[in-house]
């Protein structure tokens, strides 16, 4: 005999209330509050190489770059979520009252681990084409020098470019900006497993 539990919704203002006082980041969708998933040191590494090469590189230039704690709003699908990376061209639009949440990265950038992959690789990469301003979606696996990078062309069309090797530099289609893959993986050892 299965037991039918009831899944708790919450509007999404019930959401950012809980979301200023919760110790953890949550994502919200649709009504629904998830946990978002502890990030292992060579995560961080990666997130904080790709932050720190793109921030000293491009000073001077019209973009701001934001890491992990900045939400996004995606509203075709109701969404709140934490990217790892993201940039936006000129200043952010903000959703709501407040200056956490944005709606309108060209890039985002997500590190991959065990438990989020096959979610970033799917879904999440469905809402995110979602967002009128996205031109570039970039997934970096933290376990093997393997980055994807996806941008849409002038057909709107996603094109998938693959790098595999730490002599590989990813340049970004949508942004004027070049990160060889050594400096993306700078501090990374693959030896420890998550």
């Amino acid at each position: 005999m299965q037991i039918q539990t009831s899944k708790k919704y919450y509007t999404p203002e019930k959401y950012l209330q809980l979301e200023e006082i919760s110790e953890l980041k949550n994502e919200y969708r649709d009504g629904e509050i998830t946990p978002t998933a502890g990030g292992t040191t060579n995560h961080n590494e990666i997130a904080g190489n790709f932050y720190a090469n793109f921030k000293f590189n491009m000073r001077g230039k019209n973009y701001k770059i934001y890491m992990g704690d900045v939400k996004l709003w995606i509203s075709r699908y109701r969404i709140y979520t934490y990217p790892d990376v993201m940039v936006i061209h000129g200043e952010p639009i903000y959703e709501g009252i407040g200056i956490t949440t944005v709606t309108n990265p060209i890039m985002i950038a997500e590190v991959l681990s065990k438990s989020t992959e096959n979610y970033d690789k799917s879904n999440k990469f469905r809402f995110y084409r979602s967002i009128a301003t996205l031109q570039e979606y970039v997934l970096i696996n933290q376990y093997e020098f393997v980055i994807e990078q996806f941008n849409k062309n002038a057909e709107g069309q996603w094109v998938l470019t693959e790098y595999e090797s730490v002599d590989d530099v990813l340049s970004l289609k949508s942004i004027e900006f070049q990160i060889p893959s050594s400096n993306i993986y700078e501090g990374v050892n693959f030896e420890i497993e998550a």
